[in-house]
């Protein structure tokens, strides 16, 4: 079994980036507590003042499906929404391996 990668790009509206940052930290504190979580990474672009880019590893698709329905993330979303602009979903992925991710071979 593969497992299950996100790469996404979520575009804060204008003077809200860092409010939106504090929230996927938040977000990405509580996957630390999720076994099925192997990678929730935050990120931002020094060429990008309003976007945040997320990098997600998890133990396959259903593991990340489930997680949407957490109390927490459900929270998280509902503080987020009124400053999100946009989002998009880069890629998925199949991680094969490396620091952090449980071997899928």
């Amino acid at each position: 079994m593969n497992n299950y990668s996100l790469f996404g790009k979520i575009t804060a509206k204008d003077g809200e980036q860092e409010t939106l940052l504090t929230i996927l930290l938040e977000a990405a504190e509580a996957m630390k507590s999720v076994e099925d979580c192997e990678i929730y990474a935050v990120n931002t672009s020094t060429e990008d003042s309003n976007s945040i880019f997320v990098y997600e590893v998890w133990k396959d698709e259903q593991a990340h499906l489930a997680s949407l329905h957490l109390e927490v993330t459900q929270t998280l979303i509902k503080k987020a929404k009124p400053i999100i602009a946009g989002m998009e979903r880069i890629v998925t992925l199949q991680a094969k391996g490396g620091k952090g991710i449980s071997s899928s071979i």
